[in-house]
């Protein structure tokens, strides 16, 4: 259970994964401004900015950031403050003894997947797959941020909006732990030291199309298959991808009617402009024979 954000609260800035551009510095400073408005304190980790490896800060450094900022006890809110590559460098050197004793959200998507699945997987804290800070004010609506005030403000537990469509891909309904974020990062979770325990978990995903074209998302799917991961899972949540081949297309060739659980579709979580806040750990239960078909079934925000 975490405490609602409230005004005067601090929200800290970790940079995970590769290194902020000089192009980012002027959207970063927008969304400062952003939670400056909304009445809060913006803190940014002190190896940020760094560039130590010339592609971003070093493993050791990136994790100092996120260990200081579950200690800080000022810090109520931690995001990433963008995606990018290798955020799971990181896992090695996290302190997950304290992590699991100051649990606080931690929010971001893409890259920062890793980090989320692995810090849920060792210590049971929540985490949340949702807009980074740079993307509460990149994109052309205000939805990310919106989203990010219902969940961690409001204490809403509405996944999406009220006008977001889901389709149903394959019928039933399932009750389970929310686990999962971009596929290829999900994929190499999939096994190994630091991999993620599928059991009786919704999984849900998405993928960037500028990146990853159907053949990967197809390799990244087998990957999944190929290590068992479609025999553990509740059901499946798919999210934005705008390749040239649907994504839940992809993942029925692969599944090929093998599989019983329910799938959904719908497009507020991923490389869009459209961000809810997904808690990873959190329960859930998908229904297709509701309209808003997968809901949250707990409430975390005291």
């Amino acid at each position: 259970m975490f405490e609602k954000i409230k005004k005067g609260d601090t929200v800290g800035i970790i940079a995970p994964s590769s290194k902020i551009d000089e192009d980012d510095l002027e959207t970063i400073n927008n969304s400062v401004l952003l939670m400056e408005s909304t009445g809060l304190k913006v803190k940014f980790a002190k190896n940020a900015f760094k560039k130590t490896l010339g592609y971003s800060a070093t493993p050791k450094e990136k994790a100092e950031d996120i260990n200081e900022m579950f200690a800080d006890k000022e810090v109520k809110l931690i995001f990433a403050v963008s995606g990018g590559f290798n955020s799971n460098t990181v896992f090695d050197y996290l302190d997950y003894d304290l992590i699991k004793s100051n649990p606080k959200p931690l929010c971001g998507f893409s890259d920062t997947t890793s980090i989320e699945n692995i810090i849920y997987g060792k210590t049971g804290v929540i985490t949340f797959n949702g807009p980074t800070f740079k993307a509460l004010t990149s994109w052309a609506t205000p939805y990310a941020y919106e989203e990010v005030v219902k969940r961690f403000i409001d204490g809403n537990m509405q996944l999406g909006q009220d006008d977001d469509e889901y389709i149903t891909i394959k019928e039933g309904r399932a009750e389970g732990i929310l686990v999962g974020g971009n596929l290829s990062l999900v994929s190499e979770m999939s096994a190994g030291k630091y991999s993620i325990d599928f059991t009786d978990k919704i999984l849900f995903i998405e993928e960037f199309c500028l990146e990853t074209p159907p053949e990967f998302v197809s390799n990244y799917l087998y990957n999944l298959k190929q290590n068992g991961v479609f025999d553990k899972i509740k059901g499946i949540w798919v999210g934005n991808y705008d390749g040239s081949v649907a994504l839940e297309k992809i993942l029925l060739d692969v599944l090929e009617d093998e599989y019983n659980f329910p799938i959904i579709k719908s497009n507020n979580f991923g490389h869009t402009e459209k961000k809810t806040v997904i808690p990873v750990g959190g329960k859930a239960r998908i229904d297709t024979n509701e309209d808003i078909k997968i809901e949250i079934t707990e409430n975390f925000m005291n």
